[in-house]
């Protein structure tokens, strides 16, 4: 174990034998660190954490520490953070409240960059990118292969999609559905987002199915409800390739109680 001299490493705290610490960092007793991690320096750890392999938290980061929730009265409530993931300068993740699920959970080969806000019982799937200053209310769940631009808000209780872009500096207030492009102010859907989708080798015919959808939920002047009905109706369509892609956007849509961008 690599723990520099200034740092400050309760006795309590379980961390692997290869965890690196850097230079004047504090970590708690309730912290677990698994192999491989590197934590930088002038970082504070606290709280209930728990931390995977081969993560990496640059300097000055603030992780586990008491969310921002006025009804917070100190209850034992977690942060769970999986493997491989980067957590750039300056970022802060809360642990969660006893009204919700009681635990932060950010997943596995996520990329946040420098100034992110994970808030309260906020839950990020695995790869996805949150950048500069993208600001993460409470409650908010995102999916996986998510990308967040910099600058960007999103308020308590959203849900963003599997595959969805969020442009710069956008303002969200309703729930983003699955492989979208949104973007602007005020927030709408743009497109697909067909460049990831590219990157993460969806078919074409994969895609065309998508494009459908998108065309019967944004362009075709259907009411909600009827263009979930037409959605449902694409399945088998190229050979069912998509009838997956088609389960993720309906599941989604059905639990949606904030109603989605327009």
């Amino acid at each position: 174990m690599a723990i520099h001299p200034t740092a400050i490493v309760d006795p309590g705290a379980q961390l692997d034998s290869s965890v690196e610490v850097g230079a004047y960092t504090l970590i708690g007793p309730h912290v677990k660190i698994a192999a491989g991690t590197k934590v930088g320096p002038h970082c504070v750890i606290e709280g209930h954490t728990s931390i995977g392999r081969d993560n990496t938290f640059f300097q000055f980061g603030s992780i586990g520490a008491a969310n921002q929730d006025k009804k917070y009265a100190g209850e034992p409530t977690t942060l769970v953070i999986g493997d491989r993931n980067t957590i750039r300068e300056f970022c802060t993740l809360n642990v969660g409240t006893v009204q919700d699920r009681g635990e932060t959970t950010l997943g596995n080969d996520n990329w946040i960059m420098a100034y992110c806000h994970l808030a309260h019982d906020v839950v990020i799937g695995n790869e996805c990118v949150l950048a500069n200053n993208a600001t993460l209310a409470g409650h908010v769940h995102v999916g996986n292969h998510v990308t967040i631009g910099g600058l960007t808000g999103i308020l308590q209780r959203m849900r963003i999609g599997d595959h969805a872009m969020i442009g710069f500096q956008a303002h969200v207030a309703q729930d983003v559905p699955p492989f979208m492009t949104v973007d602007g102010n005020p927030l709408a859907a743009r497109a697909v987002n067909v460049v990831g989708l590219k990157r993460r080798d969806f078919s074409a015919e994969r895609i065309g199915v998508i494009r459908q959808i998108y065309k019967l939920l944004y362009r075709s002047g259907h009411t909600l409800d009827e263009a979930k009905a037409a959605i449902e109706a694409l399945r088998g369509t190229d050979g069912g390739v998509a009838d997956g892609d088609i389960d993720n956007m309906l599941t989604f849509l059905a639990a949606s109680t904030r109603g989605i961008v327009r």
